[in-house]
């Protein structure tokens, strides 16, 4: 039983990010203004501390169906079904399938004996080969941070923690260590491409310098962020030979010949990759300065007034209010301006914050941060990490989709067709996850708590809208707060998600494959919104729009399926290719009809895993 509580434990909502269970009876985290107890992961059993929209999921929820006869058959189902998924996958994989010869070249030894991996995503490789210098460059920085805090500490005697002053320091102490291993670490990255982003960073940091109430800050924003990430794509990021042409001394040669390879050019020479992310950040202070400056000039609170209207306890904000409510006007400065957008553990990566939330952390420290739930986190990231290997050695679905055009998968049937682009998808979703999710334990590690990004497994959706909150969940929210709210929000849901899917996969690069995704996602998404408007005439029959629900989250999956397979794995020709494999014969109708009962049988159990849920007083919304 300890065994199995501790399983239970690591994989729980409450382990995976307080957020999604805070204020339900899954809470681990203390009480607002009850003292600053330490929490413990354990699921909590009184309602002290649940709030009301939690109580009425509970009272409203549905009674469990996991016992029900209906569920046994899908159990039965589920135990036929999934083995036989993986069969024929692994079964595509092996050295005697008569493909195998044309995509072999792109495996590496393995560390599993008789096995060869499947290293040939250039994306996920970068992370795999330097797993344990990340983990080195993790340790080492939190060392680092805890001896500038003692020696900090030193310099400047830490003040009572009910001082007024206390919240200061923490920032102050905090930043200059930030920014300090920030310029090292970015230098080491990237050598003296470091300049060019330090150039971009300060040009941006003007817009809002000089008069942030102005309705031209969010204007020049977003003219300029745009335009960077377009020149970044299209000038390569600015190589030097190119920038300083009267110092080059024939091919070569030269002053910015050297200075593009000092150092080797860095461990990432391509800053413009990563500076994506970065982008982000830099919108994010702007606005955040824009809308703090409108505020101050409409008379409204700063934030000690806004704490001392709500008695809360600056310590135990939500984060909705720690997003909302704006630092103090001197703190939109340079020196906290750097720390956030160069916060080195979500710098290449993230997940996502705000700048108010990032300033907020800064200076009160979350006491959910514990130690116990950081180490579980921890090791469910190893978990994902091994589960990704073990794919990696069984399952080469990436090779085979990158040699589609020499044949990879010629005479496959329909089931290994489609298997192949299945398991591709969930090779995707790991390879983002697994990043995502160490950067964002590195961020826990040194006591910032950003959102987590991975909310669900891909197989565990069935709403198209739902999967991008979450999907990348902190961009998602990244995205609400910046374009879909200040567009309209849902007056005009079709247009503003047109325009957040054009700008989506614009950020992502700047290609027709990925704009033909983000066109396709919305154009998947309409039907589910009529659907949601046709459905509630069937409200009254509770198990009839339960099943017809469940036909729409079959058209749902396999729509989201064919959207990603054309963004991020096989494109549109390659996705035209396995449509035809797959429809192209009756036995493909055969197993396409066959594929579609399934999915509905996992639509089901979806469902009532979300119920589940709200017995618990949770809503993911996803």
């Amino acid at each position: 039983m300890g065994l199995f509580s501790g399983f239970s434990q690591v994989f729980s909502l409450d382990t995976l990010d307080y957020r999604l269970t805070a204020n339900t009876l899954r809470s681990s985290s203390p009480p607002k203004n009850h003292g600053r107890r330490q929490p413990s992961v354990s699921a909590s059993s009184t309602t002290e501390n649940e709030s009301p929209a939690s109580r009425k999921l509970r009272e409203e929820s549905k009674p469990s169906k996991w016992f029900s006869i209906e569920f046994f058959f899908y159990y039965i189902v589920f135990i036929v079904v999934v083995p036989l998924m993986f069969k024929v996958v692994i079964d595509v994989s092996k050295e005697s399938h008569p493909n195998f010869p044309k995509y072999k070249h792109l495996l590496s030894p393995g560390w599993i004996p008789g096995r060869k991996v499947d290293n040939s995503d250039a994306q996920y490789q970068s992370f795999r080969n330097n797993i344990p210098i990340l983990f080195a460059v993790l340790t080492l920085h939190s060392v680092l941070r805890r001896v500038f805090n003692v020696v900090y500490s030193r310099i400047s005697p830490t003040p009572p923690t009910n001082s007024s002053y206390y919240a200061s320091h923490n920032l102050n102490r905090r930043k200059i260590f930030d920014i300090i291993f920030a310029l090292i670490f970015l230098t080491a990255l990237h050598s003296l491409s470091v300049i060019k982003i330090l150039v971009i960073l300060l040009v941006n940091f003007s817009i809002s310098f000089f008069h942030p109430s102005s309705i031209m800050v969010p204007i020049c924003t977003w003219v300029f962020n745009i335009t960077v990430l377009f020149a970044n794509e299209y000038y390569s990021g600015y190589r030097y030979r190119d920038l300083l042409p009267f110092f080059v001394a024939g091919e070569g040669a030269g002053f910015g010949y050297w200075m593009d390879h000092f150092m080797g050019g860095g461990l990432l020479r391509r800053w413009e990759v990563s500076f994506k992310i970065t982008v982000l950040r830099l919108i994010s202070y702007n606005l955040d300065h824009y809308w703090a400056a409108c505020r101050a000039e409409a008379g409204e609170e700063e934030e000690g007034s806004v704490l001392e209207k709500k008695n809360a306890d600056p310590y135990h904000m939500n984060e909705r209010d720690r997003i909302d409510t704006s630092a103090k006007p001197d703190e939109y400065n340079l020196l906290n301006y750097l720390a956030y957008v160069l916060y080195t553990p979500l710098y290449l990566a993230g997940p996502i914050l705000t700048f108010n939330d990032f300033i907020h952390q800064l200076k009160y420290s979350t006491p959910t941060l514990t130690i116990r739930r950081r180490l579980l986190y921890a090791v469910r990231l190893v978990i994902a990490i091994l589960t990704m290997e073990l794919a990696l050695h069984y399952i080469y679905v990436v090779a085979i989709s990158k040699t589609s055009s020499r044949g990879s998968w010629a005479g496959d049937t329909p089931a290994q067709l489609a298997m192949i682009g299945y398991f591709n998808l969930h090779i995707i979703w790991l390879k983002l996850l697994i990043p995502w999710r160490f950067f964002r334990l590195w961020s826990l590690v040194d006591g910032i708590d950003p959102p987590e990004n991975m909310l669900r497994c891909m197989s565990n959706n069935f709403s198209a809208l739902a999967f991008w909150r979450a999907w990348h969940r902190s961009f998602n929210r990244w995205i609400v707060r910046y374009i879909y709210i200040p567009l309209g929000g849902a007056k005009r849901p079709v247009i503003n998600m047109a325009a957040v899917f054009t700008f989506v996969a614009l950020w992502h690069d700047i290609s027709l494959k990925l704009l033909a995704w983000g066109w396709l996602v919305v154009l998947f998404v309409i039907p589910e919104i009529v659907g949601h408007k046709i459905a509630r005439r069937w409200q009254s029959n509770v198990t009839f729009a339960r099943h017809m629900a469940a036909l729409g989250g079959v058209a749902n999956v396999l729509m989201m399926m064919a959207a990603n397979l054309v963004g991020f794995a096989i494109g549109l020709d390659g996705l035209r290719t396995m449509v035809d494999g797959v429809f192209g014969s009756y036995g493909g109708a055969a197993f396409i009809i066959f594929s579609m009962m399934a999915i509905f049988v996992g639509v089901q159990v979806m469902f009532e895993i979300r119920e589940a849920e709200k017995r618990h007083g949770i809503n993911l919304k996803c």
